[in-house]
């Protein structure tokens, strides 16, 4: 499973066909993560995993982890992170996503598993997110902020170490009948990171921020490499899809380029071929908080933090409609 292709003059690490594993706690066991090994294939993906970015991005996460639990200890924990959320809320939710991700790398070294009902995993598409969350934090009872802390620093820790000569491009299971790779299941868990740190930095009146190069894998690695990998059933519900076929160009200097391409509402990752509908340009970091909802469309666009051209950029808002994440 998941043998390393490298790319002639690239030393990108690519997935190979196969998974033949599954959540432990789920349906058939799973096999172990598939390891590094110098093997080859022929086929070649367009989801860019390279030992460069996958080194990264370990370093990305284990550093806003220990950022992370600095701040949930600093005072001022009991304030509202979100409308729902006290900050503890927000912090015991990211944990509750390092404890599932770990067991799902894991499941030997987990000793405190979440008990996650199949079901839960199976039917969660993007809208119902927040339903699953709060069943997760159901699950998950302490709020104590240092508890907390030392429990993610110690999850994130454990991910790194079981997955330290693992191959990036190991397909997993995740939500909605959907495929990840290895690294962008790291890369959207240091995107958690990010967003839920930033929201609650804002009410404590603490510093956060996050480079663009840090933000980069979320999308280079998360939603590139579920997309190619199968998105299953994430993007249901987004009402009728719009007939025939857009092309989404999407570049940024922390990222290699790529197309995403709607076709009657079912979208795939492709190489650039220079004839795309909309060529947008982008701050990680703006695009992440954009597509959260943390900022708005207007404001990322005003502050040219992400720049819309092309030949039809009025088909942009139809492919973001199905194209989207929870905010």
């Amino acid at each position: 499973m998941g043998r390393v292709h490298r790319r002639a003059g690239g030393g990108g690490l690519t997935r190979t066909a196969g998974y033949p594993g599954r959540f432990p706690e789920f349906g058939p066991p799973f096999h172990g993560l598939a390891r590094l090994d110098g093997n080859c294939d022929h086929r070649a993906m367009v989801v860019r995993l390279t030992e460069e970015n996958w080194a990264a991005t370990r370093k990305y996460l284990r550093e806003t982890g220990d950022r992370f639990a600095g701040l949930l200890t600093s005072p001022g924990s009991d304030t509202n992170a979100t409308a729902t959320w006290t900050v503890t809320d927000t912090a015991a939710h990211v944990a509750t996503l390092a404890r599932f991700y770990h067991q799902m790398v894991d499941p030997a070294g987990c000793d405190d598993p979440l008990a996650v009902p199949e079901e839960l995993v199976r039917s969660t598409i993007v809208d119902t997110v927040d339903a699953a969350n709060e069943e997760l934090l159901r699950l998950f009872p302490e709020r104590d902020p240092r508890a907390l802390a030392d429990l993610l620093v110690r999850d994130v820790d454990r991910i790194l170490t079981a997955t330290r000569d693992a191959d990036p491009a190991t397909a997993l299971p995740w939500l909605g009948g959907s495929r990840v790779p290895l690294g962008g299941l790291l890369a959207h868990l240091l995107n958690e990171l990010q967003i839920h740190g930033r929201d609650m930095a804002r009410p404590m009146r603490r510093p956060w921020h996050v480079p663009p190069r840090e933000a980069a894998p979320f999308f280079e690695m998360f939603l590139v490499g579920v997309t190619e990998y199968g998105y299953g059933r994430l993007l249901e519900g987004h009402g009728p899809a719009p007939a025939g076929r857009i092309a989404v160009e999407f570049r940024s200097d922390h990222t290699a380029p790529v197309v995403m391409a709607m076709t009657d509402g079912f979208v795939t990752v492709e190489e650039p071929d220079g004839r795309p509908d909309v060529r947008l340009f982008f701050d990680p970091t703006a695009l992440n908080l954009m597509l959260f909802g943390r900022i708005s469309r207007a404001r990322a666009v005003l502050s040219r933090k992400v720049v819309i051209r092309g030949r039809r950029p009025w088909v942009l808002p139809a492919f973001l409609r199905i194209v989207r994440l929870p905010s």
